[in-house]
């Protein structure tokens, strides 16, 4: 048991959507990402996803609207519900996410964007 220094596990990495792997929680794992432009519609259909904005403005797309999430907030994407993370003005934004082992990247989407292994840092 340490301490993690989440700044510097950011500094670890440099490539956007490709989640790394900080830390396990019982059968959820913590993940740093750093994401820039726009990801991929999906859902997760039996698990939950939470998002804490690191650094920069996340833009959380939902099909019926979009939820601004600034630095220092979270957003919990329930279950079942289809979203597409992205940024604007070419801005490259750091997440925290926190998600259940199981949780696949994109769910039952696959794109050349959908990642199968998070490297642990």
């Amino acid at each position: 048991m340490e301490a993690i220094n989440i700044k510097n596990k950011f500094s670890k990495f440099s490539k956007n959507w490709h989640p790394h792997q900080i830390a396990v929680v019982d059968d959820m794992q913590v993940i740093l990402a750093k994401i820039k432009g726009e990801f991929v519609w999906h859902s997760h259909e039996e698990e939950d996803e939470l998002f804490q904005v690191v650094k920069g403005t996340l833009y959380m797309q939902f099909r019926d609207r979009t939820e601004t999430v600034k630095e220092g907030e979270i957003i919990v994407v329930p279950k079942g519900v289809e979203h597409n993370p992205c940024t604007k003005n070419d801005e490259e934004v750091h997440v925290l996410l926190f998600e259940k082992l199981s949780t696949a990247h994109t769910g039952n989407v696959k794109h050349e964007k959908t990642q199968t292994h998070y490297p642990k840092i």
